[in-house]
């Protein structure tokens, strides 16, 4: 297992099972609140791999990572406020 010892190997690992899980919620015909809020911090999980290993920003300055982790969280928290709003 030394491909493991790659640290976008082990991101590309958790992605592949991410969108695994995300896709037997579609699969399955998931519905409701649980599901809904499983499966956005799941995409905020692989959004945040993506940025950080992917994206080579684990070692970058600072600025840059806060910059696209700021990203992250404003569109994930504006996707549950626009599921929240939904529900009224």
């Amino acid at each position: 297992m030394n491909a493991l010892k790659n640290p976008a190997h082990r991101a590309w690992l958790v992605l592949m099972i991410a969108t695994g899980i995300t896709w037997y919620f579609g699969v399955i015909g998931a519905t409701g609140t649980p599901y809904i809020i499983a499966m956005l911090i799941i995409a905020f999980i692989k959004g945040r791999l993506v940025i950080l290993d992917f994206m080579e920003l684990r070692e970058a300055p600072l600025m840059w990572r806060l910059l696209l982790e700021a990203w992250l969280i404003l569109v994930s928290s504006l996707i549950l406020l626009a599921y929240w709003i939904s529900l009224k």
